[in-house]
């Protein structure tokens, strides 16, 4: 019970601290609020996840509103806010801004559709308030969530064991004659048996010719001796995300093969010595292609090297060439180079890891050379 209390509190003071943040960053007056619509957003600020309704933030107050059917559930666990049910949102929003003698209202402009942000702005100008919505709030969001705390870095870390146990059990089924769509029905079946609230996205179980397909997707295609199996494969834990990538032979690996493995493999792993607070991302992505590049393969691997990983499956920083993103601890990337050759076959391994001071904490605990099953 104590632990328990103490997280809870933990949990409270982090938001509290989340929401003073953005208070301070984006409202300069009294007189202006933000609304939060991103589901995702909401719940890293308040710690409420479920929720179809929206987040008020206005200099000294945080409201969450919902309707009827989240507000037991949202007062139970929402933290940091003062939880409000409605019935009409607009209504109730218009009160809370009046309120507070409110003029002027920030959005976040990657979330809202034209059609709704119209809406919202015809229930602002009844009450002669200005709607604000650019990239401004946006980013001082994805800023917060840039840098993972102690407690989302073990939800992280949970994901990933999960998946990885899934993983291993999976590679038991991996053998001539199955197909594709099976791999992946059974990998998603054990990942949420082991307590996975879903995948983390959908999964890649690809073999043969379709590995050269960064994004291939899983058919009735049949697994054959001396292919290539490529899995892409991630779970979420208390709405965390975890992702890895494995490439794996079946039955035979002939030379070729082995050698666009063994060179994708020394790019991933220099990349991962690379990796440390206060390098920027662009270096790591030259350090993956670099030498992919000095063996001939260059223009074999088009996508960036990483990317961030938390409540998205994608999201800051973005490991790639044109990154001017320098690492701090605390962020949380992955590790993907990859070589891909059309209609002959692909390899990609990914690893994701939390950034240190020194280096980097790898969440991912499997083996990296080539495995024949």
């Amino acid at each position: 019970m104590k632990n328990n209390q103490s997280s809870c509190d933990m949990m409270n003071l982090i938001s509290v601290l989340q929401l003073k943040k953005i208070s301070t960053l984006l409202l300069r007056n009294n007189d202006e609020a933000a609304i939060i619509t991103n589901e995702k957003n909401i719940g890293y600020l308040c710690g409420f996840y479920h929720s179809e309704g929206v987040m008020l933030i206005t200099k000294d107050e945080a409201y969450l509103l919902v309707d009827f059917r989240y507000f037991e559930a949202a007062e139970k666990f929402a933290v940091g806010c003062k939880v409000i049910q409605f019935n009409r949102l607009f209504e109730t929003i218009s009160e809370l801004l009046k309120k507070h003698s409110i003029k002027n209202v920030y959005f976040e402009a990657s979330d809202l559709s034209i059609s709704v942000f119209e809406k919202y702005k015809k229930a602002m100008n009844e009450i002669n308030i200005d709607c604000i919505i650019n990239s401004k709030l946006d980013d001082i969001i994805s800023e917060l969530r840039i840098i993972k705390g102690n407690d989302e870095k073990a939800k992280i870390l949970k994901a990933q064991q999960i998946a990885e146990s899934a993983y291993i059990e999976v590679l038991n089924y991996l053998k001539p004659g199955v197909t594709e769509r099976s791999i992946a029905v059974e990998l998603e079946y054990l990942m949420k048996k082991k307590g996975a609230e879903r995948v983390s996205f959908d999964l890649i179980t690809i073999t043969g010719k379709k590995t050269s397909l960064p994004h291939g997707v899983p058919s009735d295609d049949i697994v054959c001796e001396g292919d290539f199996f490529t899995m892409d494969f991630g779970a979420v834990y208390e709405g965390y995300h975890s992702d890895t990538t494995r490439t794996v032979a079946v039955k035979s690996a002939n030379e070729e093969m082995q050698k666009i493995y063994n060179i994708v493999l020394n790019a991933q792993l220099t990349a991962l010595d690379k990796i440390k607070s206060g390098v920027k991302c662009s270096e790591i992505d030259k350090t993956a292609r670099d030498i992919i590049k000095s063996k001939g393969y260059g223009e074999f691997f088009g996508h960036s090297t990483g990317h961030g990983v938390g409540l998205d499956i994608h999201e800051l920083p973005y490991v790639s060439a044109r990154s001017e993103t320098v690492l701090q601890a605390g962020m949380v990337i992955t590790d993907e180079p990859g070589i891909y050759l059309p209609n002959k076959f692909g390899v990609r391994i990914e690893d994701m890891v939390y950034v240190t001071k020194d280096g980097c904490e790898n969440f991912v605990t499997l083996p990296k050379e080539l495995i024949i099953v």
